[in-house]
């Protein structure tokens, strides 16, 4: 009998460490502040500044401050200044305006985001990864610097779609789904990677992560890669190490290095765990024979 109580309570023990052990992610997850998921996703994944850091010049040292300019087509675009100056930057913007903002690609005073601004995956955001994005901007420290209006020179559509209404997190727990979350609304590496139908329309739909898109900027031309695991044109015979290395390094594995607007200088500090869960993705997506060199 006292070998049976002996034996039970050791089961006991065992169970609750189990428990323990398993709530363990949840419970990282759940006591990560706002503030730190949105410091570890600008710095990472997000890259806002890889596009609203000025490249060159004074403001360059400025994080978020903006003037970076984006000439391709008919659009000829001026990243804004995201830090909370009062007068040039959001710092007289609500919440509610930016989550408006950044999701729905909508102003305060109404008028539309153009591109390049990835209005179609940001939609896609989480309430809790946009509110840390919130958190993140708010932190920032005021900078003073105007910037002019992107111009278009073809018609902006009266609204990007319904309101974004409340979004879950994706659970990280499933590896395929959250890498798409990861490569989507999060990264959108799939905006960049899709070739478009008719601009700025993309070809989500049969040539997703298929590359082609072409980008223009100080460092010449570079062609988005082909993400999917085709065999030949993709990335089917690279190993899980080879694109993350390109990931977060730029290099391929033959050596030669990709080039900018990838944001290497930012994508290095993806964790393994979101790494694992991005390959995982990339290699489940459907096949697309699509030589873009």
């Amino acid at each position: 009998k006292k070998q049976k109580q002996k034996r039970g309570k050791a089961m006991k023990k065992v169970f609750a460490l189990v428990t323990v052990l398993a709530a363990a992610p949840f419970a990282q997850v759940q006591a990560e502040t706002l503030l730190e998921r949105g410091t570890y996703l600008m710095k990472s994944i997000v890259a806002c500044g890889n596009c609203h850091t000025a490249k060159g010049g004074p403001m360059a040292q400025h994080e978020l401050a903006g003037g970076f300019q984006m000439k391709e087509g008919p659009i000829d675009a001026v990243t804004p200044n995201l830090t909370p100056d009062k007068e040039t930057g959001i710092g007289n913007w609500t919440d509610a305006q930016l989550m408006v903002a950044i999701r729905d690609g909508k102003r305060p005073d109404g008028s539309l985001i153009g591109p390049p601004m990835p209005y179609d995956m940001y939609r896609g955001l989480s309430d809790r990864d946009t509110k840390a994005i919130i958190a993140y901007l708010r932190n920032l420290k005021p900078v003073k610097n105007a910037t002019r209006k992107s111009v278009y020179k073809m018609p902006l559509p009266p609204v990007y779609g319904p309101p974004v209404g409340s979004i879950a997190d994706v659970p990280r727990t499933d590896k395929v789904a959250y890498g798409a979350y990861l490569a989507g609304p999060l990264g959108h590496c799939m905006e960049c990677h899709t070739p478009m139908t008719k601009p700025p329309f993309r070809d989500y739909k049969t040539k997703m992560g298929a590359g082609g898109f072409k980008f223009e900027g100080p460092w010449g031309e570079s062609i988005a890669a082909n993400l999917t695991p085709h065999a030949e044109t993709g990335l089917g015979k690279w190993t899980d190490a080879q694109i993350t290395a390109a990931v977060r390094q730029g290099v391929r594995p033959d050596g030669t290095k990709l080039r900018p607007p990838m944001a290497f200088g930012y994508y290095k500090n993806i964790s393994d765990d979101d790494m694992g869960a991005i390959v995982a993705y990339l290699k489940s997506l459907k096949p697309v024979d699509h030589n873009v060199r």
